[in-house]
């Protein structure tokens, strides 16, 4: 099976897209990404059937936010599933109320911290707290394993510093905003290398785009399994 520090993201329309290409990718790679956007396309699906009869491990990109009470209920039904990540925001009262709703299952709460896409432009538009991006991410990241987020998601610029946190210890550090040398930045703007990422701290690697929009998605992923292999492993 594929190093699972790659998770590939299937952002595509629909589960019978995403089934077709986590068909052509096959063994090269072990751990998907299926998000908010596959959601009314049969994601839910598609994750129980790369989980229970493909093997696959799967994360859940849902990035929940709401009352306690609703994130609990809401993370209690998905827990079901048997799925591996499940991403909610970051504010402390929705990381403790989500692994309420995950108590007894082996589901891992990610922690949101700062949306990759954003910069201090986008934050200072929805009036957001004054400071540096970084700053505040890590801010951000603290709090919310405080509260018991068994990891974070933070662009690789912030992988670093955030393992540097006390709190970190132990947690996972998941890493969208992955870009291999020479890829389209697309909407990211906050990006690092396969290689940088994972070097400065980060668990697994989240890259969409640059596989599944590639005219050899298998090859464009066991490139960049080939540069994760390229470090020693921590």
């Amino acid at each position: 099976m594929s190093d699972d520090r790659l998770i590939v993201a299937l952002d595509v329309p629909n589960a019978l897209q995403g089934l077709a290409m986590a068909e052509r990718l096959g063994d090269s790679v072990s751990f998907y990404k299926i998000g908010l956007g596959m959601l009314t396309g049969g994601g839910l699906a598609l994750a129980n059937e790369l989980k229970q009869d493909h093997g696959k491990r799967i994360f859940l990109d849902m990035k929940l936010f709401d009352i306690g009470n609703t994130v609990e209920n809401a993370v209690r039904g998905l827990a079901q599933f048997d799925l591996d990540f499940l991403t909610v925001h970051g504010d402390p009262h929705v990381v403790r109320a989500a692994k309420e709703g995950a108590s007894g299952k082996d589901l891992k709460i990610l922690a949101v911290t700062i949306l990759t896409s954003l910069n201090r432009d986008d934050l200072d538009a929805s009036l957001l707290k004054d400071g540096d991006v970084q700053e505040l991410v890590v801010e951000r990241a603290a709090k919310a394993l405080e509260a018991g987020a068994d990891g974070v998601i933070a662009s690789p610029q912030e992988a670093a510093l955030i393992r540097a946190l006390p709190q970190a210890e132990g947690r996972l550090i998941v890493t969208p905003g992955v870009r291999p040398a020479g890829a389209a930045l697309g909407d990211q703007k906050r990006v690092a290398t396969p290689a940088t990422a994972i070097g400065d701290g980060a668990d697994h690697i989240v890259v969409g785009r640059p596989i599944y929009q590639s005219d050899d998605p298998k090859a464009a992923a066991e490139a960049v399994l080939a540069e994760l292999n390229s470090l020693t492993r921590h």
